[in-house]
């Protein structure tokens, strides 16, 4: 079978990939937990998870119905490292609503044009309307993360970024669109895994880019550039939710409690909503490079 990037990931975790990540991946089986500081040492069980999936999924349903009713608005950003589970989180938000009122904005490389715009002009006008739902798939972050580690902007234009995402961020929140910013943080031996999976898997290897190939020798200024980040962008009125995402299944149900917890929206079950973990979904605290 022919390896997409002519298998640039299996040469970087047989070559480059520190000793210790390689025998992470070597000696573990499917369901450990490859990072030493995660919370739980073995995946959680499927079993469970699709209990507390479904439960969820019914309270989804009912948020919906109240925002589309109280002309609510909600944005979710979700970021994070290379195949930290951000597609699938947002996946597992949307399985039963109404897709017309939870859009998926997941906006390609800038055109010329865009290029030539005040930095957020694009995103703008996916921002959400009244009765919507709107998921981010990597968002104006771009910026603070991605651009600076691969020199796509410079140091001034990164500086400027952060310069005005607080106030950006600011007139959102006082026209009352809900803001939630998810990052998903996945240990580097997990991160791997999940790439030589995809490498070798027909039906993902679509997921697979470039600039992930490049990202897997960057992973100093990755950690570097996500620090910074959260630094100068994580404030009281529009802060960072971290979902340690080593566990997508523990991720995913977190990152859905955390939204249905917020609102007081009609026929609420707190009892099915169930409890965050505070282990794995916090403040940058939890974060771990």
């Amino acid at each position: 079978m022919q390896l997409p990037f002519d298998g640039a990931i299996s040469a970087f975790y047989e070559n480059d990939a520190p000793t210790d990540i390689r025998l992470a991946i070597q000696t573990a089986d499917k369901s450990e937990i490859l990072s030493e500081t995660y919370p739980h040492r073995k995946r959680m069980g499927r079993k469970s998870y699709e209990r507390q999936m479904a439960a969820l999924q019914i309270e989804l349903v009912k948020l919906q119905s109240w925002v589309r009713e109280s002309g609510t608005r909600i944005a979710m950003v979700f970021e994070g490292r290379d195949a930290a589970g951000k597609g699938g989180t947002i996946g597992r938000f949307r399985m039963n609503l109404n897709p017309r009122a939870a859009r998926v904005v997941a906006l390609s490389k800038p055109s010329d044009t865009e290029q030539s715009q005040w930095y957020f002009q694009r995103y703008i006008k996916h921002l959400p309307a009244a009765g919507d739902m709107v998921f981010f798939d990597r968002s104006w972050y771009n910026r603070g993360v991605v651009e600076p580690v691969f020199g796509f902007c410079t140091p001034a234009q990164n500086a400027h970024f952060f310069s005005q995402v607080q106030p950006f961020e600011q007139m959102l929140v006082d026209d009352n669109v809900h803001l939630f910013k998810f990052w998903l943080n996945v240990g580097r031996a997990e991160q791997l895994r999940r790439m030589l999976k995809r490498e070798s898997d027909p039906l993902k290897q679509w997921k697979l880019s470039g600039i992930d190939v490049k990202g897997l020798h960057l992973w100093d200024a990755y950690s570097a550039a996500i620090q910074d980040t959260f630094s100068r962008s994580h404030t009281d009125i529009a802060p960072w939710t971290i979902l340690r995402s080593d566990d997508k299944r523990r991720a995913r149900l977190n990152a859905i409690r955390t939204v249905l917890h917020t609102f007081d929206y009609t026929r609420k079950d707190k009892d099915a909503i169930g409890r965050i973990d505070p282990k794995i979904c916090g403040g940058p605290d939890i974060w771990d490079a």
